[in-house]
């Protein structure tokens, strides 16, 4: 007997239990209120809090959107790495915008992100390449990213060839292969609310360069 699933229409959640976010609970600064939310949720213990979903578009203007990790973050702003030759490399040299998400449903809580990008310099490529496992250093010259492939088959070929290419000795940061860093624009703070009534707080920076406090409506 097949299982039907409930319709998505039908399925709803009070936010009730998280409280509320206000101007005078905000910190001075959006870096300084992302640290301690971000510290909020790994103390929560959620799963991969350092999780966020960057979204890009080509030069034509078409959306693309996935889940990357978040490696690094500061006053500068908020950094990943990837492969350059990726979807992503390439539409964010063609369009070097870029949105990102970060969703802790378990708080009821979100940090929305926009802003323009960057690379980081090469030498924080290899110095964060370098703090990686051994078996992503060499997926990282094993997969051509985003690229279509006949079968499973030619990911462990490539895997192969970068383990006899190798052999035992260190592995460097491939040429096509680093960071960028996200320059914020805005940095929103949500924080779900009864009947969806929920708190949007915006850092924005504004043409002049310097950052103001909004407040949203849900």
């Amino acid at each position: 007997m097949t299982v039907q699933p409930p319709s998505p229409a039908t399925m709803r959640r009070d936010y009730t239990e998280r409280g509320e976010l206000v101007e005078a609970h905000l910190a001075a600064d959006w870096p300084t209120q992302f640290a301690a939310w971000f510290a909020d949720a790994v103390a929560y213990g959620l799963a991969e809090p350092n999780a966020m979903i960057v979204a890009t578009a080509s030069a034509e203007g078409r959306p693309s959107a996935r889940t990357v990790l978040l490696k690094e973050y500061d006053r500068r702003g908020f950094v990943f790495f990837t492969n350059y030759e990726s979807r992503k490399g390439s539409e964010l040299a063609a369009n070097p915008y870029v949105s990102l998400a970060f969703p802790w449903f378990a708080m009821q809580r979100q940090v929305l992100v926009t802003g323009s990008v960057e690379r980081v310099t090469r030498a924080e490529t290899e110095d964060y390449f370098a703090s990686r496992p051994r078996g992503s250093q060499l997926g990282a010259w094993a997969s051509p990213q985003s690229r279509v492939l006949p079968d499973r088959a030619a990911v462990e070929a490539g895997l192969t060839a970068a383990q006899d290419r190798f052999g035992a000795g260190p592995v460097p940061a491939p040429p096509h292969w680093g960071g960028f860093r996200v320059l914020p624009d805005t940095v929103e703070f949500w924080q779900g609310r009864s009947s969806r009534l929920h708190d949007r707080l915006r850092f924005a920076r504004t043409a002049e360069g310097v950052w103001i406090l909004e407040r949203l409506a849900p």
